[in-house]
């Protein structure tokens, strides 16, 4: 039985890594197209405000608590998540399986070229696995998209497009697709591309991978100041009891 926990409206799989990674698995051999999400704090604040993207976000088949924000708001408002999982390291434990299972692996989004760098990354760890097909994330005409998916043959479609964009992509198309599981994963083909470098492992220990970002990219503060927002809100709740 799948435990949920309702975070602000966002209802998460209560899940470690490698219970999300036995879901996967199952929802691979299933008869029909299923999606996963990962909602960081960033995410999940949007939610909060959006019935439809939080509609989008409690309708697909696993949802994880990808960001310390999200297992801190969970905290505050004494309804406990086991564990953050990362969106990206979820991605990388998923590859041995598929490379097992001999599912077909499709790359979508991102800068043109990244997701072929990544797919070469990818391979020189699982020289197995079948990656079947990249597209880039500029594309006009999303019916193309779902064209290309469907003409590789793939099992599986990593879909990097940004939130909410790769949201509502999959849950619009997920009846059009002949997939297996489809996982909105925002940056992660940068970050196994190499382009864009992880935090630390002792930033990402102390939960501090958010400043590692934003020192990178001061850009992002707009968007990142969801984060104390979403934890002001979630104590909010917790006062209103």
């Amino acid at each position: 039985m799948r435990v949920k926990t309702d975070v602000l409206g966002v209802l998460y799989d209560n899940v470690t890594m490698q219970e999300a990674l036995e879901r996967g698995r199952a929802l691979l051999e299933g008869s029909e197209a299923a999606y996963c999400v990962t909602p960081n704090a960033e995410m999940a604040y949007e939610a909060l405000h959006d019935v439809k993207f939080r509609e989008v976000l409690n309708s697909a088949s696993l949802v994880l608590p990808d960001g310390a924000g999200v297992v801190l708001g969970a905290k505050l408002l004494k309804t406990p998540l086991k564990e953050k999982v990362a969106g990206i390291e979820f991605a990388q434990n998923l590859l041995p399986i598929l490379e097992e299972t001999g599912k077909r692996l499709f790359l979508l989004g991102s800068k043109p070229g990244i997701a072929e760098l990544a797919a070469e990354k990818m391979l020189e760890k699982h020289p197995k696995l079948c990656v079947c097909g990249t597209m880039d994330g500029y594309f006009k005409d999303e019916a193309e998209a779902v064209r290309r998916i469907n003409e590789a043959q793939a099992d599986v479609v990593y879909v990097c497009l940004g939130a909410p964009k790769q949201e509502y992509f999959m849950h619009s198309h997920a009846r059009e697709l002949k997939v297996k599981l489809m996982i909105g994963l925002g940056g992660t083909l940068d970050g196994i591309a190499g382009t864009v470098k992880r935090a630390p492992k002792w930033m990402i220990r102390l939960q501090l991978e958010w400043l590692y970002r934003l020192i990178k990219e001061p850009r992002r503060i707009g968007r990142m100041m969801r984060l104390p927002k979403f934890i002001f809100a979630a104590i909010k709740m917790r006062m209103k009891g």
